[in-house]
């Protein structure tokens, strides 16, 4: 008999995983506060569609070893930041996938994290589900946020740069003298 649902602020990971629960939710967009850091000025996080998420706990027996306490996580979000060609916001889809192992200590979860491809994370007394799932949304984000197709002209150059191209433009006063140079010198 179950005791009562989990409380994805206050995971008992261990006990979770025991019982092979399914948990899933939505969190509003700015209740996860680094991620809503990251909004475009014109598109505050108060705005985004919830973050969804759902966990699954599971207890694994490797032939010949102790059991292990695995949690995976998935989570949606769309979120808004700055396009880095025009300065508009631009909606991103950001999802994860994840399998995390928790071993007893940080020493064994470095140690098992070094040598191989799982994520390995220290068994806390209680997860923070909501934490756990704002760190992978933000390791997810672009690292260049920016339109397929910016939705407006990008802005002009600097005055510098136009005068730049207008230079490399005009004909070189200098060229039309060495072509003459080379006409009278070839009738010498």
């Amino acid at each position: 008999m179950k005791s009562r649902a989990p409380n994805p602020l206050k995971l008992d990971v261990q006990v979770f995983a025991r019982e092979g629960e399914l948990l899933e939710g939505e969190w509003p967009a700015a209740a996860l506060t680094r991620l809503a850091d990251t909004a475009a000025a014109e598109a505050p996080a108060v705005g985004w569609p919830a973050v969804r998420w759902s966990t699954i706990g599971e207890i694994r027996t490797p032939r010949g070893s102790e059991a292990q306490i695995w949690l995976r996580l998935d989570a949606q979000a769309q979120v808004a930041q700055t396009c880095q060609r025009c300065l508009k916001p631009v909606q991103e889809e950001v999802a994860v996938s994840r399998w995390f192992r928790f071993v007893r200590d940080e020493e064994q979860a470095a140690e098992l994290d070094m040598d191989g491809d799982d994520d390995v994370l220290a068994l806390p007394r209680h997860l923070n589900l909501q934490d756990l799932a704002e760190d992978e949304l933000l390791l997810a984000l672009p690292l260049v946020p920016r339109h397929d197709v910016c939705p407006e002209p990008l802005p002009l150059a600097e005055p510098d740069e136009l005068e730049e191209e207008e230079a490399e433009e005009r004909p070189n006063p200098f060229a039309a003298l060495a072509a003459l140079k080379k006409g009278t010198a070839g009738k010498a």
